[in-house]
C-alpha cells in the first residue's frame, strides 16, 4: 500500500480502475438518456438506439488499426539514421559543412 502512494495518482491500480467504472458508468447514462431524449437523424441510421455509443466506439478502432498499419509502413530500422561504417567520416562533407565553408569565405571577403 505504501509503495502505492508513491505513485502518481493516475497510475495507481485503484485510481485506473474508478476511472474505468466511472467512464462506464457515464457511457451507459449517455445511451440511456437517449431512451428520455429524442435524437433526430439525418441519415435514419444515426437515430438508432445507441448509434452515437457505437460509431465512436468504431471510428475510435478504426483510428487505432489505421495507426497500427501507417507505423507498419513508416518503420524504420533502429541504425536507420546512423552513418555507414565502410566509409571514412573525414572524407564526407554535408551540405552543411560546404554552406559553413562558402559563408566563413564570404565574411572573410573572399
Amino acid at each position: 500500500m505504501n509503495d502505492e502512494k508513491q505513485l502518481h495518482w493516475l497510475v495507481r491500480p485503484s485510481t485506473v480502475r474508478k476511472l474505468w467504472i466511472g467512464s462506464i458508468i457515464v457511457l451507459a447514462l449517455v445511451v440511456l438518456a437517449q431512451t428520455v431524449i429524442y435524437v433526430k437523424g439525418y441519415f435514419g441510421f444515426d437515430a438508432w438506439f445507441g448509434f452515437g455509443a457505437v460509431f465512436g466506439f468504431a471510428s475510435c478502432l478504426v483510428m487505432v488499426l489505421v495507426a497500427k498499419l501507417l507505423g507498419l509502413v513508416l518503420k524504420r530500422p533502429m541504425d536507420y539514421y546512423n552513418e555507414p561504417q565502410d566509409e571514412p567520416q573525414d572524407e564526407q562533407l554535408s551540405d552543411t559543412d560546404v554552406n559553413h565553408d562558402k559563408i566563413k569565405e564570404s565574411s572573410n571577403g573572399v
